[in-house]
């Protein structure tokens, strides 16, 4: 397994590897089908962690069934070396995840669908642009669209990393949606949210090309969405 590029960002809030972890992450997983954003044994789903000194990821093995999924089929990789822990290979898209982890200290979960209307949209090669204030929720005025490479490969995770560039969330051209965030519950809400805007935009293009929302606007609510919801407990 080739590493990741680039110095790996210590996370003094990564969660140490536990069978309450492997819990939610499987939670997560089967939610996305529950919420319609992906089907079968699509999709794959991440957390950062980490086994004592060891950062690293826990990871949905590949080509089985989420209903199936037991807390010891989940695959635990160190992003220092790849190096997997587990009875199961891990999802063939690992290269994203263990990249996106290495680049982006702040994501402590990753979210990864093959959501129906955002996909139609990434199979034309287009992102989400800043039709509505919404969209700034994925952290910018727009949704890019990674150019397409085949999956699994360490070109779509390249093109994933550069579609990520100041976002939490991109599109994969004739693909999927890539969601992240601090946490599973994140990073899924995330992704739900991209299905959403990604149904009112292409209802939206039946009537043209809707307006887009000026930059200085769309950076107030960018500037917005950081103070936005209820603040922390005393």
């Amino acid at each position: 397994m080739k590493p990741a590029q680039g110095p790996i960002a210590e996370s003094a809030a990564a969660p140490e590897d536990s069978a309450t972890l492997r819990t939610q992450l499987i939670e997560t997983a089967r939610a996305m089908n529950a919420a319609g954003i992906n089907v079968n044994k699509s999709g794959n789903v991440s957390a950062r962690c980490r086994r004592g000194a060891a950062l690293g990821l826990l990871v949905t093995p590949t080509g089985l069934p989420y209903a199936q999924l037991q807390p010891d089929d989940l695959v635990f990789q160190r992003l220092a070396d790849g190096r997997c822990s587990g009875r199961r290979a891990p999802s063939s898209e690992w290269r994203f995840h263990r990249d996106i982890y290495v680049a982006r200290p702040e994501f402590g979960a990753i979210v990864h669908t093959h959501s129906a209307q955002a996909t139609a949209l990434a199979c034309h090669g287009r992102g989400l642009p800043p039709f509505h204030y919404m969209v700034a929720a994925a952290g910018g005025a727009d949704v890019r669209c990674a150019p397409y490479a085949t999956f699994g490969t360490q070109a779509l995770s390249d093109h994933a990393l550069a579609a990520l560039a100041d976002r939490r969330a991109c599109l994969l051209a004739h693909h999927g949606v890539i969601a992240c965030g601090a946490t599973l519950g994140a990073a899924l809400a995330l992704a739900v949210e991209i299905e959403h805007l990604a149904g009112m935009y292409l209802a939206a293009l039946r009537l043209g090309e809707p307006p887009w929302l000026p930059a200085d606007e769309m950076a107030r609510v960018v500037q917005q969405f950081c103070t936005y919801g209820q603040p922390p407990a005393a």
